[in-house]
């Protein structure tokens, strides 16, 4: 009961992070069931089945805030579907002392991404309202879709970045369109894994668990992703994925790291992580504080105008 109530609470902490930041709950969800010991194809399964329900709430919940491009969300969703399903059956075949492994390369990859990205650049913003053409949304599907599948996370790592530096879609509907089209990639996983694996494997419990908090948090982080800094989040979230998986690597027969060397990586770890995030949290409010500026200079002009003539 104990695990359910905290495979519970991380599918809640995971899905305010995906639904706000547009990534990071099949991250997040698959890194912690790897952590405590599954195999890696059935945390895979067991997320996507999950991300099933979560997703759908999600994409409802955007929607109803406005938080939803219909158009981006077909163009990249479809070929999301078939990519999920082909890394779903890859996964499948794969000796687990060799997934293991590889699924926390796929993540820590996923993770660096996430943490340079977001606390370098924070959220870009470019062309706002320029069409997404299918030639590209269709093969960025496609990738993250099989990433997803394989790695037990990265549609969003993959898609919501790619279409932020595009700058034609505002963040916003970017997050919300990428949550919504990762619907059909879960639906395409699970059966993908169902497929490959069967049932035996997926403990429906831990499904449930997942299910449960991550339906409850869906609402709420569509509404707080008009409010959370995603600069500071993708920094904290970036920093979890990268601990966790070099735990995992560094333990594994790939490496097989002795304690002095670990311990000596993840203090490293932790120092960085902790620079990072101080460098997000100053950099949101410089620049909070420089939007403030400008939007009060370019209003003086007309408050000195009715000063000057009341009438």
């Amino acid at each position: 009961m104990r695990k359910l109530i905290l495979l519970a609470l991380v599918g809640l902490g995971a899905q305010l992070v995906d639904g706000s930041l547009g990534m990071a709950y099949g991250v997040t969800s698959t890194t912690l069931l790897l952590a405590i010991g599954t195999n890696p194809a059935a945390a895979s399964a067991t997320v996507h089945l999950a991300e099933i329900g979560t997703t759908l709430v999600s994409g409802v919940s955007h929607w109803k805030f406005g938080n939803v491009d219909w158009k981006v969300v077909l163009k990249i969703g479809v070929p999301g579907a078939i990519g999920a399903f082909a890394g779903a059956t890859f996964l499948s075949g794969l000796d687990t002392e060799v997934a293991a492994p590889l699924m926390a390369v796929i993540l820590l990859a996923l993770g660096l991404y996430v943490f340079i990205r977001f606390t370098t650049m924070g959220l870009p913003k470019g062309r706002l309202g320029l069409p997404l053409r299918k030639r590209f949304l269709a093969p960025l599907g496609v990738v993250a879709g099989f990433v997803d599948a394989t790695g037990g996370g990265g549609w969003g790592p993959v898609g919501t970045p790619a279409i932020l530096a595009s700058g034609r879609l505002e963040p916003r509907k970017t997050i919300g369109s990428i949550d919504t089209s990762e619907f059909l990639v879960a639906v395409a996983a699970s059966l993908g894994f169902l497929f490959g694996l069967g049932s035996e494997d997926i403990n429906f419990a831990w499904v449930l668990a997942l299910l449960i908090g991550g339906v409850i948090a869906a609402p709420i982080a569509a509404w707080l992703v008009r409010h959370i800094p995603p600069r500071v989040l993708g920094s904290a979230v970036g920093g979890v994925i990268i601990l966790t998986n070099s735990r995992t690597l560094l333990k594994s027969d790939w490496i097989d790291a002795g304690d002095t060397t670990r311990y000596t990586i993840y203090a490293i770890i932790y120092v960085v992580w902790a620079a990072a995030l101080a460098y997000s949290i100053r950099e949101y409010r410089r620049n909070a504080e420089e939007e403030r500026r400008i939007v009060a200079e370019a209003s003086a002009p007309e408050r000195d105008e009715r000063e000057l003539d009341p009438a």
